[in-house]
């Protein structure tokens, strides 16, 4: 049997969560470190198919080809985009729970 490698998840526009966290005006430590968990665990992860994002994150969403992932309790959305091939996650969105509820999941892109 052939050795089996596993890539390390990349997670791309890392800075787009940085900047994000920056701008919150009041609860940015604990946003911070509910984002640095996040991305932490992502970059452990060996996702092959949705199956394996949901036994992970029970309360991630699934809209088309985007997840939707509740960071700290609910109060921030995160929306990404998953190559389970070349193990890289797209940040496409991130923001508000109130904010989210005025985007289309399916098309936004951060910055829009």
């Amino acid at each position: 049997m052939g050795t089996r490698y596993y890539l390390v998840v990349r997670i791309l526009a890392r800075k787009t969560l940085i900047g994000f966290v920056a701008s919150i005006p009041s609860d940015r430590q604990a946003a911070k470190s509910s984002f640095d968990a996040w991305h932490h665990e992502v970059q452990k992860a060996r996702w092959r198919s949705s199956a394996d994002v949901k036994a992970q994150y029970r309360s991630a969403s699934f809209v088309g080809d985007r997840v939707v992932f509740n960071i700290k309790g609910n109060d921030y959305r995160l929306v990404v985009a998953i190559d389970y091939v070349r193990q890289a996650v797209f940040i496409k969105w991130v923001g508000t729970h109130e904010e989210y509820d005025k985007i289309d999941v399916r098309t936004v892109r951060y910055g829009d």
